[in-house]
């Protein structure tokens, strides 16, 4: 006898966010903006973590060899809390910065600093000193928990840090020998010192600050994303009752015995690999492999002893994933979804991930640093048949299409700005209050800059970028950022980015340059430049020198589209 039909996505929502129902809806106000939340959503990280407790003996984290229960994992969060409180002076609404790769220890850093008020900073891994300088003092951080990699970056700057009460812990410095300068303690010694202690007593409101995410944008620098504690955990809610919502509606082609386990390809300092993978992970009380850097060959090794399940990461991992030579030999039956988001997917590679995988789907999101990560989805069938739609919203989340210029909403199939309204939002950009109300309207809408449209099935398809950002393999890279630095070239004139098509990357930056008089442009020694001032990323793959003013309208701006199809047009594209 056949089972009963699934319900649709609709049906599946209803059930799940009904009265009564763990996803359960309430009409609530937001600093005077009526949204709509999940009732039983933690009201902050800290509940969030006090949850997590009951998990015990149940394995959390593995990093290579090294493998943590939940019980281990928050025995060693709230040492840390504790040493941080007593040892040094944290306190609720204090920013701790956490700089290093992916590692049990930003973990651990991540829940000790949300848990006692502070505020936990993600510094980018890939930054130079420089760049670390800027972020350390624009968060105004009180503490910074280094691997050694960063602290070697750190180091030069100390001393004018000192003043400012910066103080930093130094973590995965087994046998290291030399002497520390004295603003620097081993994460060893700290822990050990702590060892046993209960996690301090206090106080966090929902709406208090629980993290600043920095992001590129159309500034020359970096901008601190500030999230509540609310944001964060309705987001958590937000990709937890639709994951449940997809599985109820959508069953995977084929059910398999493997208890979920998730892969953490992407860095703990972008909101994809923090909020939907970590938190998300630990949402379910489920297994979370982690990668220090991404590696496909390591990644499928990984995906076969840990019977892995869910694949987070961008376009270009899944297609790396897809091109390595072990692909072919490597056991992947226990993947049940292979996506993520950061950047658009090409409709072939959908249809070569649905063809490629025993059980699994493939999936998107489109998100962003402001949003928590949350926003539309898109899988499975729907997926395969709209390849080209990042999906669609669940009810926490509103979302029109406007005109930009006029903020008026524009009809079904027509192109406009993309906004969001809900509860998962940031608060502001840190100490940037213009730049956050050039966004963040007070009725709660935020303008992406993305350019898209709905279908009449509610289906989200974005179509460009109405601010200068090129994404590469997820990365967002502001143009005006590395303009900036390529300005400062000796013989630079005048400069423009733009993003150039890339197979894999999705995106690679490019530059076009014209010199100044009686100069010229050595490319290599301006790409070097270039390096020397920001991170790896950054630096443009291609240069295109152009031997006379570059192109401009009648208003003196920029033609960055007409400069990427004359650059096209060289390589031969």
């Amino acid at each position: 006898m056949n089972a009963d039909p699934s319900p649709n996505y609709e049906q599946a929502l209803a059930t799940l966010t009904a009265p009564d129902a763990p996803f359960a809806l309430v009409d609530a106000e937001i600093h005077g903006v009526p949204m709509r939340l999940f009732r039983k959503a933690p009201p902050t990280l800290r509940d969030f973590l006090q949850g997590l407790r009951a998990k015990g003996a149940a394995e959390f984290l593995v990093y290579e060899d090294e493998r943590y229960s939940y019980a281990g994992v928050i025995e060693r969060v709230d040492a840390l809390a504790a040493a941080m409180v007593h040892d040094y002076g944290v306190g609720r609404g204090d920013r701790v910065a956490i700089a290093m790769r992916n590692y049990p220890e930003w973990v651990i850093a991540y829940f000790a600093t949300t848990s006692i008020g502070a505020v936990a900073v993600g510094l980018n891994a890939w930054w130079t000193t420089e760049e670390i300088d800027y972020g350390v003092r624009d968060c105004g951080a009180r503490l910074v928990i280094a691997d050694p990699e960063r602290l070697e970056r750190i180091v030069p700057l100390l001393a004018d840090l000192e003043p400012l009460g910066v103080r930093v812990v130094a973590v995965r410095m087994h046998g290291a020998s030399e002497v520390l300068p004295p603003q620097v303690e081993y994460w060893d010694d700290l822990l050990a010192r702590h060892a046993g202690s209960a996690i301090p007593a206090v106080e966090i409101d929902p709406d208090d600050d629980a993290m600043i995410l920095y992001t590129s944008g159309t500034t020359a620098y970096p901008k601190g994303v500030v999230s509540t504690h609310r944001a964060v955990m309705q987001a958590l809610f937000a990709f937890g009752c639709r994951a449940i919502a997809n599985s109820l509606a959508r069953p995977p082609k084929t059910r398999h015995p493997f208890s979920t386990c998730y892969i953490l390809i992407v860095p703990l300092f972008h909101v994809t690999g923090l909020v939907p993978v970590m938190l998300g992970c630990a949402f379910g009380g489920n297994k979370l492999v982690m990668m220090y850097k991404w590696e496909p060959e390591r990644a499928l090794e990984l995906i076969e002893r840990e019977r892995v399940t869910i694949f987070v990461g961008v376009p270009t991992q899944a297609h790396d994933l897809l091109e390595s030579t072990k692909f072919a030999t490597t056991d992947t039956t226990s993947l049940q979804s292979i996506g993520g988001g950061g950047a658009a997917a090409p409709p072939k590679l959908v249809e070569r991930i649905e063809k490629s995988f025993t059980r699994g789907r493939p999936n998107i999101g489109y998100g962003m640093t402001e949003t928590n990560a949350f926003g539309p989805g898109n899988t499975g069938d729907d997926y395969v048949r709209k390849p080209a739609s990042t999906g669609r919203v669940i009810p926490i989340c509103e979302i029109r299409v406007t005109d930009p210029a006029t903020g008026h909403t524009v009809a079904t199939g027509k192109v406009g700005e993309v906004c969001f309204r809900g509860p998962h939002l940031f608060r502001c950009y840190w100490n940037k209050p213009q730049e956050t109300a050039d966004v963040l309207a007070a009725d709660g809408w935020l303008r992406t800059g993305d350019l898209g449209y709905l279908d009449d099935e509610g289906f989200l398809f974005l179509v460009d970028r109405a601010k200068d950002i090129v994404i590469r393999a997820g990365e967002n890279i502001s143009c005006t950022e590395v303009e900036s630095v390529v300005y400062a070239y000796p013989s630079t004139h005048e400069c423009a980015c733009f993003g150039l098509p890339h197979e894999r990357l999705g995106e690679e930056l490019a530059v076009a340059v014209y010199p100044k008089a009686g100069h010229s442009i050595d490319v290599d020694d301006l790409r070097r430049y270039v390096g020397e001032h920001i991170a790896a990323f950054k630096v443009p793959t291609q240069v295109f020198v152009f031997a006379e003013p570059l192109p401009r309208n009648a208003s003196g701006k920029l033609l960055r589209r007409a400069m990427r199809d004359q650059a096209l047009a060289r390589r031969g594209s």
